[in-house]
């Protein structure tokens, strides 16, 4: 049999061996511990990243301090700390890189950018524009620079004298690197320039051998907002799957973290965008940013009162991006420059068909805009050099164009005229029953009948203004939104994008459009219906450009001009002259009758 001991008996030899035993554990436990840290390097927050990548589109909650999030790495950075010399500068300096589109200024304090100069484009002074706002990037941060989730982190690498490898003045192609280290974090950026807008960028912050999950930023704001609608126009801008979403101010939450994939993402205000094309899209998170900037003192206010100082704060929203990747390390292509269509086409997300021309979004009207925009560009190509012209040359066309559905139009008025007096018999029969009376049913159907006998279509004068009205909504929404008409010159319009600072063409276009209203036969309209439009028309087109870009103001009223000629030449016709005898007979007719509501007799 077994021999069972008490087992408060003495073993001194049973004990040792439980010693040794439980001292191989521990030497086993803590060195695997030690192995895996060296071996398998995680970000710095590892079971957040797993959960936001297992949730699409949760945000990553912000991340401890490393050495306290981790003992095992505090113990590894306290280990391998004095094996990483410091890397300093020991003054700041700057770097510039230039080429025929821009020339970016870096500072070696934090290793980011002083200013971004855009060669072709002039800000509100008529200078080189900057697209570095000075005022934001002071309390938000300067593009390229760092985003962490530790604050302070963040912070201490922004304000980090960088060991650059050039000063001085550098001609793309080139590439600069940034190195820092303060013997516990250590810091590499890399940018690579060409002749193009596009630059790469390859950042890596470690501490000890692991990695820190640091974002590129573009921490808001663009150097041409300086008015109020500048600033309206700020937007978040990211693709998914090809699919573009256009977020405004008031949805975005600043300090979220959407997760990937991403065929690209960034921010954008009206003319210009800053966007991350990520060289893994699969991996990449993009944190939003939403600051509230004080701009009393900066904006260009325009109306009464302009020049006086401010009476309080004037707070406009300021959006960011920054870029990382789940793996810690970054690389990405960054797009920084004009949304100009014929640029962005040729720019494709990272190995795919996908283009950042959809970053331009002209509305609902998107693709009649879009090829309106497409044929005014031709003719600014190929017929006239200035976009003032070009605009005038585009609306003669289209008028030309729906000529034929003018006259159309007036052909069918005249039938419609002709058949009027039969068809206030009808009305007249049946004017005794209630419009909820069943009766009421005949009496359209005896119309319909009529005109559908003398080959009158009752829509056949709207099809111009079907056809019109979308092409106005459209240049309603592409023109202030193309960065070619900004700052073009025509005439005394020192700007196509802007209003008319004298207002002299939405004065024009209100004196033209009652005269459209004047000569255009409106056939079975009642005369005071027809005096109401004649002036509400002309009053809404005038509020409508009176603080619009005066492109669409200046398209508006060159139509009106020729709708007025081509009016006047058709009025003057054998059918022109058919409609308004008729016109007139039916007007003395029903001056001369007792009563009158609603037109009807």
């Amino acid at each position: 049999m077994a021999e069972f001991k008490n087992p408060n008996q003495q073993g001194g030899g049973d004990n040792k061996s439980l010693l040794v035993m439980m001292l191989v554990l521990v030497t086993v436990f803590f060195g695997l511990q030690y192995f895996r840290a060296k071996n398998n390097p995680q970000t710095s927050s590892p079971n957040a990243g797993q959960s936001a990548a297992a949730v699409p589109g949760a945000p990553v909650p912000a991340q401890p301090a490393l050495a306290a999030a981790n003992p095992a790495v505090a113990a590894t950075s306290a280990a391998s700390a004095s094996a990483v010399p410091a890397v300093q500068a020991p003054a700041e300096a700057t770097t510039t890189v230039e080429n025929e589109l821009y020339r970016i200024t870096f500072t070696n304090r934090g290793g980011q950018v002083a200013s971004w100069i855009l060669k072709k484009y002039k800000d509100s002074d008529g200078k080189p524009l900057n697209l570095v706002h000075t005022q934001a990037a002071q309390q938000f941060g300067y593009p390229l620079s760092l985003y962490t989730y530790d604050a302070a982190l963040t912070a201490s690498l922004s304000k980090a004298l960088y060991v650059p490898s050039a000063t001085g003045a550098l001609a793309a192609p080139a590439s600069l690197t940034f190195k820092y280290s303060d013997g516990a974090t250590t810091v590499r950026k890399t940018f690579s320039f060409d002749e193009t807008y596009v630059l790469h960028a390859d950042v890596e912050v470690t501490q000890g051998d692991v990695p820190v999950r640091a974002l590129i930023n573009w921490p808001g704001g663009f150097g041409d907002q300086d008015n109020a609608s500048a600033y309206a126009g700020a937007q978040l801008d990211y693709a998914q799957h090809a699919k573009e979403q256009h977020l405004a101010p008031k949805k975005v939450s600043g300090g979220e973290t959407l997760n990937g994939p991403f065929d690209w993402a960034g921010t954008s205000d009206t003319y210009f965008a800053a966007i991350f094309l990520p060289d893994s899209p699969d991996t990449a998170t993009v944190a939003m940013l939403h600051n509230q900037l004080d701009v009393a003192k900066t904006i260009r206010r325009t109306g009464l009162g302009a020049g006086a100082p401010a009476k309080g704060a004037i707070e406009v929203p300021v959006l960011g991006a920054a870029l990382g990747d789940t793996s810690g390390r970054t690389q990405t292509r960054v797009y920084v420059g004009p949304k100009a269509v014929n640029i962005l086409r040729g720019i494709h997300a990272t190995g795919d068909t996908i283009s950042l021309e959809p970053l331009l979004d002209f509305g609902f009207f998107g693709p009649i805009g879009k090829y309106l925009f497409l044929s005014l560009q031709f003719i600014h190509a190929h017929i006239t050099s200035n976009w003032g012209w070009a605009i005038v040359l585009l609306t003669v066309l289209i008028n030309l164009l729906i000529l034929p559905l003018r006259v159309k139009t007036m052909q069918s008025g005249l039938k419609m005229q002709r058949i009027q007096p039969q068809m206030d018999a009808i009305k007249e029969r049946y004017k005794k029953y209630k419009a909820t009376d069943p009766k009421r049913n005949e009496m359209n159907v005896e119309i319909m009948k009529l005109q559908k006998d003398n080959g009158v279509n009752m829509f056949g004068g709207c099809i111009p203004t079907l056809i019109q009205m979308p092409l106005l909504f459209a240049f309603f929404s592409m023109l202030p939104k193309v960065v070619e008409l900004r700052q073009a010159h025509w005439f005394w319009l020192p700007d196509l994008s802007s209003a008319d600072p004298y207002h002299i063409l939405p004065i024009v276009m209100i004196v033209s459009q009652f005269l459209v209203q004047f000569y255009t036969p409106s056939p079975g309209v009642d005369p005071q219906q027809q005096k109401m439009m004649a002036f509400m028309m002309p009053a809404v087109s005038g509020y409508m450009t009176w603080n619009y870009a005066s492109g669409l103001a200046l398209y508006w009223t060159i139509g009106n001009l020729i709708s007025i000629i081509q009016q006047s030449v058709m009025n003057r016709t054998s059918l022109g002259r058919e409609m308004r005898e008729i016109a007139a007979k039916r007007a003395r007719r029903k001056a001369g009758a007792p009563t009158t509501i609603s037109g009807k007799r």
